[in-house]
């Protein structure tokens, strides 16, 4: 029996299907020679402090650096993994061979191997590697299944990012806890976190600085153009008036006018990145949630892998392009003008040098159904309409620039016509931009000027404020994370520093997320803000390495090395051991500050932050007691199978007038009995107090005993 594992219940059913493994078990799928098996998401975390020395539960200075020797990993404390994880383990020791279905990333990578590690695997291991859940692509995986030792690199690269995670994380929040956390405060230090956090308030600290300066600019209007004076704006309105009166006294000549046709290059295919930032300014979505709607179309088998860093695709790609074309029924207007003719394999899209574990985000040839909720086909159509304008001609254009003269003072004005739509065709129907968004020069229509002619003109003073450093939105700092703080706008440099930006795509918004929650920062409309708690926490950091972006984008283009194969693990490990010991000899003798802002509590039982044991119940992992091939899943009034329409299993949440919880329902399920309960107000025979069953028919009744 070769046994696959996946990385959660949907993708398991997915392969289980191409498989032929179409016969439930509990906990697995099985047929054809094949168990189909599954975790949901990380089952393994590393060991925390207490559990290699019980006394590392207390948190005491004397106690730092903890630094593990060697590093170990435990389950995570969850019924629903310990149950899972004891199927795995034992389908581990039964079958002949292992098939690594997991995410296909670093994460995913990860995952897997602690799972395999925990079950004591010693079996022959493969490794399916697919970019999209398609029947098509899950076949080509299985006839391309490549050797676990292909992925050695990428599991080493997981494993040090989650070391050093651990190694900063434990060793310096608990460091900088007891050194200046007063009031019990809690003060969460790690290696992405720290640094994001210190560009929201460098920014909060420059705004707050700013003093606002008036400034007045001399501008005129001639043949219905605004021309703006080429000089340093004025700072007083005297000066000014001098200069309009001075104006007023002399025509306006035309000293050069010239006409340039160039091209405007198509967008990039969408990395996970980028198409966070753009359904943030489109949508105003969070990345976490846009990762979210992504991460469902491709379970949905609608696009391909998300988590990705790269706006490539692979050349062997190009022949199935028509067919993804072909496929997208609902824009068949704009694909049919690709349709008519060859797609192009330009370099700006194909590229083998630029993909690496996965390429760019697009659609598979399984276009959306109707299930889709609102926010999925706004995503969904974001990435189409990406996909089928990169294949457009480029956008053709006419830079106009004049420049003129008032005497002896320049003027100057530009502007910007579309001669050929090309690429942007594709977009011509989207609503259109706020006017204050738009490029200021494209409104302006530049008639035919010659030079030397002159005129009379209408000079005027225009008044305006200098403005402070705009405040961060969501979709700025996914781009200043990428980049490691520098402001980037050229698509091709930007590409450039993606390996030592701030964390990984996949886990950015999860960054952002906790330092919300950790009440670090707010939302203010679209705008992040720095809280008093945030900025305190980072005057408190006295420490370039904790927090600046460019050294931590350093790590990550090491952890990126390590994934090629370029640097050792081992190295970074013991680099990362030095700085902390170092950090924590700093710190040790550095003067006590106070921290006033009480964040966390900490009990008086326990002097640690010490995770609460999750009583989550998590649905998925339950097999459906009636059909026993859909999981069970959560709904707004009832657990139910996922499969509702064909199996027409569901518990409600309220029975005979009295509201379940989760757990009731999971004792009902699981062990076919609650325990004894009152508060049946609704009961037909009057029963306030009794013990409810699931029948064999699945229907549930109210007993006494």
């Amino acid at each position: 029996m070769i046994l696959c594992i996946a990385e959660k219940p949907s993708v398991a059913r997915d392969i289980a299907k191409v498989l032929g493994a179409n016969v439930a078990k509990q906990g697995y799928l099985e047929g054809n020679g094949y168990c189909v098996t599954w975790t949901f998401g990380h089952f393994c975390t590393l060991k925390e402090p207490h559990d290699y020395k019980p006394y590392l539960k207390a948190w005491n200075l004397i106690y730092l650096p903890i630094i593990p020797e060697p590093f170990g990993i435990k389950l995570i404390e969850n019924p629903g993994v310990e149950k899972q994880f004891k199927t795995i383990e034992k389908l581990v020791a039964d079958c002949e061979s292992v098939i690594n279905c997991g995410d296909a990333g670093q994460e995913g990578e990860l995952i897997q191997r602690w799972v395999l590690q925990k079950a004591k695997c010693k079996k022959p291991i493969k490794r399916l590697w697919i970019s999209s859940l398609t029947e098509e692509a899950i076949k080509e995986g299985f006839a391309n299944l490549k050797p676990a030792e292909d992925y050695q690199n990428l599991y080493l690269a997981g494993n040090a990012r989650a070391i050093g995670d651990w190694l900063l994380g434990i060793n310096a929040t608990r460091l900088f806890t007891k050194k200046f956390g007063a009031n019990k405060t809690v003060l969460s230090v790690g290696r992405v976190q720290t640094p994001t956090l210190a560009m929201i308030v460098q920014r909060q600290k420059e705004m707050d600085s700013f003093s606002t300066e008036e400034y007045w600019e001399l501008k005129t209007k001639y043949r219905d153009v605004i021309f703006n004076a080429s000089i340093d704006r004025l700072k007083s309105k005297e000066k000014a008036e001098k200069g309009l009166d001075y104006l007023k006294k002399h025509d306006f000549e035309i000293i050069s006018f010239e006409i340039k046709e160039g091209k405007e290059k198509n967008p990039r295919l969408f990395d996970l990145t980028a198409l966070q930032v753009e359904a943030n300014k489109k949508f105003g979505y969070s990345a976490e949630n846009t990762l979210k709607y992504i991460q469902s179309l491709y379970e949905k088998k609608h696009t391909t892998y998300p988590r990705v860093d790269t706006t490539y695709l692979s050349e062997s790609l190009h022949p199935k392009i028509k067919g993804i074309l072909e496929s997208m029924k609902h824009y068949r207007e704009l694909t049919a003008p690709l349709l008519s003719q060859p797609i192009p394999k330009s370099k700006i899209v194909f590229d083998d040098a630029k993909v690496t574990d996965h390429h760019a985000i697009i659609p598979t040839e399984i276009p959306p159904s109707s299930n889709l909720s609102r926010e999925e086909k706004l995503i969904y159509d974001l990435v189409a309409k990406r996909f089928i304008a990169v294949f457009y001609p480029e956008c053709k254009i006419s830079n106009t620039l004049v420049e003129g003269q008032v005497g002896t003072i320049p003027f100057k004005t530009s502007g910007r016509q579309i001669l050929e739509l090309g690429w942007r065709e594709v977009y011509v129907k989207d609503k259109k931009e706020e006017p204050e968004k738009r490029d200021k020069d494209e409104e302006q229509t530049i008639p035919e000027f010659k030079q030397g002619e002159k005129g009379a003109h209408l000079p005027l003073i225009h008044q305006g404020k200098t403005s402070p450093p705009k405040a961060y939105t969501e979709a700025t700092l996914l781009r200043a994370m990428e980049t490691a703080g520098k402001q980037v706008d050229d698509e091709e440099l930007r590409e450039l520093m993606k390996n030592s930006g701030i964390g990984r795509p996949s886990t950015r918004a999860n960054i952002i997320e906790t330092l919300f929650r950790r009440k670090y920062i707010e939302r203010k409309k679209k705008n992040i803000i720095a809280t008093s708690t945030g900025v305190q926490l980072i005057d408190t950091i006295d420490d370039e390495l904790l927090k600046s972006p460019e050294l931590t984008g350093e790590w990550e283009f090491k952890l990126r090395k390590i994934e090629r194969g370029e640097y050792d693990a081992g190295t970074f490990k013991n680099e990362l051991i030095e700085m902390v010991t170092a950090l924590t000899k700093k710190v040790i003798n550095q003067k006590s500050m106070v921290f006033s802002h009480v964040e966390e509590i900490v009990t008086k039982e326990v002097k640690e932050a010490v995770p609460r044991k999750s009583t989550a119940i998590i649905w998925e992992n339950e097999n459906c007691p009636k059909c026993k091939e859909s999981e069970l899943i959560k709904g707004k009034t009832a657990i139910g199978c996922g499969n509702f329409k064909g199996c027409g299993f569901k518990i409600p949440f309220q029975q005979f007038g009295k509201n379940l919880t989760e757990k009731q329902i999971h004792d009902l399920i699981i062990k076919g009995k609650t325990s004894r309960l009152k508060g049946f107000t609704e009961h037909p025979e009057n029963v306030m107090v009794g013990i409810l069953r699931l029948t064999k028919d699945f229907n549930i009744e109210l007993k006494t005993d």
